[in-house]
């Protein structure tokens, strides 16, 4: 979970490249962000996605800590769980588009490539010493309280400086709002992580790719507006 952001920078680049291509191509921001969007599902196996519909489904069902996880458990996908999905979705790829719209390949790259970087800093973050798992099974109980404080911070810190300092390399203004949006994007999801702690009792696996899910989505949305 330490590593977690080296795999964003992998995954978003990856998903940055198809939406450059595209665009280079004569493609509309909007499909860019589209096929950016897609392509992130597709590398991950939805494995986020999954996650933040399960917990909108335990979310929703507003019952005890240990039947909303069995909630979360099941198989299928409830109607809090679709509903998020597809605002989720169109939120990001709404985001996407507005960044794309007449920007250059570098401010591009930093939207996407910045958002799966900070996305999985919030996840080591939430595998901190101290944070606990709600089960004792699944990935929550594998990862909860995995990473030390210190490292975290360390990989928090750094994930948000490389961040920034890459929107520098296209103005101070971009710059600014790039610093914004990913601290606010760290602090939302902490927020977030917090809330299903307590109504889950601890982490699970789901509420990890929620995390990632909540994080990503606030960055890009916030990127979209103050860029």
């Amino acid at each position: 979970m330490t590593g977690a952001p080296v795999v964003g920078v992998t995954l978003g680049a990856a998903a940055a490249a198809v939406a450059i291509g595209i665009l280079e191509l004569g493609a509309s921001p909007l499909l860019a962000g589209v096929a950016s969007v897609a392509s992130l599902a597709l590398l991950t196996r939805a494995l986020h996605l999954d996650g933040l519909a399960d917990v909108a489904d335990g979310l929703g069902s507003g019952r005890s800590p240990v039947d909303a996880r069995a909630v979360m458990k099941r198989s299928d996908i409830g109607p809090f769980g679709v509903v998020t999905l597809v605002l989720v979705l169109l939120t990001q790829i709404a985001a996407l588009s507005e960044v794309f719209a007449g920007s250059s390949w570098i401010v591009q790259a930093v939207a996407v490539v910045g958002a799966a970087v900070l996305s999985r800093a919030a996840l080591t973050w939430s595998c901190r010493n101290g944070v606990r798992a709600a089960s004792s099974g699944g990935l929550g109980r594998q990862v909860a309280g995995s990473v030390s404080v210190a490292s975290a911070l360390a990989v928090l810190v750094v994930s948000i400086g490389l961040v920034g300092a890459s929107g520098a390399l296209v103005d101070a203004r971009f710059a600014g709002a790039v610093a914004i949006s990913a601290v606010a994007a760290i602090a939302v999801a902490e927020l977030w992580r917090r809330h299903c702690t307590r109504r889950f009792d601890g982490i699970t696996g789901d509420v990890l790719g929620s995390v990632e899910q909540v994080a990503f989505t606030v960055y890009l949305l916030l990127l979209a507006v103050l860029a």
